[in-house]
């Protein structure tokens, strides 16, 4: 097998140019990076297009590919700055961009097929069929979900392979506890939309775990949100035989200090890895077995040295994550949300306004630690006046330290990245040939790539002849380039003059026909002007609909009896002993089943459960010629291989006319709205919409689904969730302003955390008919069936008024309206 040490990317973070010059001079064969607008990390540094030419041409001269983020939802009125964006860095030297928008993708394909496109971890790829679905847009590489085992990514890379992709997958930084591309939460408490590039990081935030009552439950720490920071250095030998083609490391948001030892360490110990492999099976005869049964040569795993390092650049913990099927606590760091540094030692001595810390490592000036006292935490750089000797420190404190207080160091002098230009500079070898008679030759090779330069005839010297010691050191002057010598072979006959202007003339030629040599493929491109679309036919639609989603038998004929048109039923839900009431798995017995005309609904994440060894059949309801209410891309793409008729839900983002399109191609006759989108911003997209227009008016906004079980903050469970007993009572995290937010766990042990206050936007109907929306959604997730019948007949009464007249039901006190009226960041 070819060496998998040396086939694996990988691929650094890029913030900005420091960083980028960080990412390259440590090892990394792909960095990302985001301009100003359309990308995941708003709040990084970022690029321009006018600086973005330079750091391509500094990766590309260093043989790194640069990656553009472009990898957020598109709203209307975005859509041409976006593509042009994108042509634009094309333009200026790009690899490839990473998308998430199906609309975005699209018209990239259609107007720029040259440019290689991967589909962003904002797309939740998870199984085979989202893995095809990556493949029929045109992707050449797809990113996958976080939550992803060994076995899955080495699974899902081989489909990839054989559709002609290659795959990536996140092996350190942060983790986000919602799986990617699916978290409201930001947006709704604050308005700054994850899915923008904006989160403000509400996952963070302190919580307490309460039930039904108000009565707070045990747990390990108040941060029930915040997962560890995912670290894989220690499995790359069981990484590298997945045959994942890229490792990525997150960190956009972090220091060129963190890129710098995150992306070095992880270099060193593949390069050991590579020349292990190497040395254990010459000529690559052997099999994965055979890697995982060797184990390491002496000196391959990573030293105590150089984890120790890891954790010092960030850390909340680490964790392998779902890779090794986890999904427990051990994942998450209930007692601390940010950097925990690494631990230094205790306070041995208090004085008047300073202390004297034992420390266990050394310290060095410019380092900084933090005190973790009984009243909280803060931090004190050391400088040269604190060291006593013998390992003790004397730093100054302000706040109240008592002896015995731990210490962390949170950030190292020693790991500090220095943007040296001198150490950014490629080596290039050279050959000069001066013979009488001949022209003046300058040779220079670099990164196999050869250039060849001739100047004027070489004559004898009339007075002074030059030596060999002269030629090279005037060509060795490479100045402000790009390059260094590393080597210089010097062809010279006995007796040549030549003036010293004409060397350094023909060496600077000869460099900036290497440099346009090296960066010719990226300088001579071009992109043809786009044809215009073909313009969509809105489809006729006669009624305005008015349908509920029910998660019990109960709730369904309610919301039935009350007027609802249609009735839409989670797939985990359908089967007897599986509903829920409110939210909670209920223990009273069906009377009746659910009504004989359901649309089924399909879950955000519908790949094999982590808790339990049997696959379930999520297409088990699907039916030939019906209605699929689809919930990721994957599924979009596969409900009419089935014969059903898909409906779009708000998981799957379309929010500009590109994305409706693509919707439609692909069979929708309905798209679900995303709730992150204004009254203004529908108006906009019902204009030539292919597909009907449905929207939520009423319930409460699922803000998350994660992998992990949200109620394993109560304490460790033995994974059992179709007979989970916490399942079975209401569950809430409630945050500082005193919001409680339900808890609701699945049969699959997914947990799916909701809004603490209800949409209510059944006042607005006028407007949202105006606006072109013909479908009206009740969630009746988290209500009972005297609560849904209510809500349902209001939704019915509101169309009713809106149908004849223009009236409207009166808004009620304490819901809100969500996004309709308050545009995301």
């Amino acid at each position: 097998m070819v060496n998998p040490y040396r086939s694996l990317e990988l691929l650094a973070p890029a913030g900005d140019m420091t960083c980028l010059h960080a990412a390259v001079l440590a090892g990394a064969q792909a960095v990302y990076l985001g301009l100003g607008e359309f990308n995941a990390r708003r709040g990084a540094d970022n690029f321009t297009l006018e600086n973005l030419g330079e750091a391509c041409d500094f990766a590309h001269l260093h043989g790194t590919r640069v990656f553009l983020t472009v990898n957020v939802v598109i709203l209307p009125d975005e859509t041409e700055r976006a593509l042009d964006l994108v042509r634009q860095a094309w333009l200026r030297g790009i690899d490839a961009v990473i998308v998430q928008d199906l609309g975005l993708a699209s018209e990239i394909g259609r107007t720029m097929p040259e440019v290689e496109m991967h589909l962003s971890t904002q797309a939740n790829t998870h199984d085979e069929d989202g893995v095809r679905a990556a493949w029929a847009l045109g992707m050449s590489r797809v990113t996958f979900a976080r939550e992803l085992t060994l076995s899955e990514i080495s699974d899902l890379s081989d489909i990839a392979h054989e559709l002609g992709m290659t795959t990536e997958s996140f092996g350190h930084g942060a983790l986000c506890v919602c799986y990617s591309g699916q978290c409201f939460m930001s947006s709704m408490i604050g308005g700054r939309s994850a899915n923008r590039g904006m989160c403000a990081q509400a996952c963070r935030l302190p919580y307490t775990l309460e039930n039904e009552a108000g009565e707070e439950l045990p747990s390990d720490g108040e941060h029930l949100l915040s997962p560890k920071d995912l670290a894989t250095i220690d499995m790359l030998p069981e990484i590298a035989v997945t045959g994942v083609d890229s490792l990525k490391i997150e960190g956009r948001m972090k220091s060129p200090e963190y890129v710098w030892t995150v992306v070095g360490l992880y270099r060193r110990v593949l390069d050991r890895l590579a020349q292990d492999f190497d040395e254990r099976f010459p000529g690559g005869e052997c099999s994965i077995e055979d890697v995982l049964a060797a184990g390491h040569g002496e000196g391959v795993v990573p030293t105590a040295d150089e984890l120790r390092m890891l954790a010092e650049a960030f850390t909340r913990g680490f964790t392998h994550a779902y890779m090794e099927r986890a999904r427990d606590n051990g994942i998450m760091s209930y007692t601390r949300p940010n950097n925990r540094g690494v631990f230094v030692g205790r306070v041995a001595d208090v004085r008047d306004g300073e202390v004297v810390v034992a420390s266990d490592i050394e310290l060095h000036a410019g380092d900084l630690v933090e005190f973790w006292t009984n009243k909280g935490r803060f931090a004190v750089s050391v400088s040269e006046q604190s060291f006593l000797g013998g390992g003790e420190y004397l730093l100054p404190v302000e706040d109240r330290v008592h002896k015995g207080d731990r210490v962390f160091r949170v950030r190292s002098a020693e790991l500090a990245f220095v943007d040296d230009s001198d150490a950014g500079l490629v080596p290039v070898e050279g050959t000069v040939r001066l013979r009488i008679g001949e022209p003046l030759t300058i040779e220079f090779a670099c990164q196999g790539v050869d250039v060849r330069f001739e100047g004027a005839v070489v004559e004898a010297a009339r007075t002074k002849a030059v030596s060999a010691e002269e030629v090279y050191d005037h060509i060795d002057r490479f100045g402000n380039t790009s390059f260094y010598l590393d080597a210089l072979h010097i062809d010279l006959d006995d007796g040549v003059g030549i003036g010293f202007s004409a060397l350094h003339k023909a060496r600077t030629k000869a460099l900036n026909q290497l440099k346009d040599a090296l960066l010719a493929s990226y300088r001579m491109r071009s992109l043809p002007k786009p044809e215009p679309r073909d313009k969509k036919r809105r489809p006729a639609v006669s009624d305005i609909t008015v349908a509920a989603i029910a998660t019990n038998p109960a709730c369904a004929r309610a919301a039935k009896r009350a007027g609802a048109d249609a009735v839409y039923v989670p797939v985990l839900n359908v089967k007897r002993g599986t509903a829920t009431l409110k939210g909670v798995l209920t223990d009273s017995p069906e009377q009746a089943g659910y009504p004989g005309r359901r649309t089924t609904v399909m879950p955000v994440v519908d790949k094999d459960p982590l808790n339990r060894d049997e696959a379930v059949d999520y297409w088990s309801y699907a039916k030939e010629d019906k209605p699929l209410y689809v919930e990721n891309l994957g599924q979009l793409l596969k409900a009419p291989e089935v014969g059903a008729v898909p409906e779009v839900g708000p998981h799957i983002p379309i929010t500009n006319a590109w994305s409706l399109d693509v919707a439609s191609l692909l069979g929708a006759r309905r798209v679900w709205l995303s709730p992150e989108l204004t009254l203004r911003q529908i108006a906009d997209l019902s204009t030539n919409s292919p597909v009907e227009l449905g929207l939520t008016v009423y319930g409460y906004q699922e803000l998350m689904t994660t992998e992990h079980c949200l109620l394993m903050s109560q304490g460790p469970c033995n994974q059992k969730c179709g007979e989970c007993p916490r399942r079975r009572e209401a569950r809430y995290f409630k945050d500082r302003k005193g919001y409680r937010f339900p808890i609701v766990t699945d049969a699959c042990g997914r947990s799916h955390l909701y809004n603490a206050v209800a949409l209510d936007a059944a006042h607005l109907l006028p407007e949202l008919i105006e606006a072109g929306v013909t479908s009206f959604m009740v969630d009746a997730t988290l209500l009972d069936a005297d609560e849904t019948a209510e809500a349902v007949a209001r939704v019915c009464r509101a169309r009713s008024l809106a149908l004849n007249g223009g009236q409207k039901v009166d808004k009620l006190r304490g819901k809100t309206t969500g996004h309709l009226f308050r545009a995301v960041q």
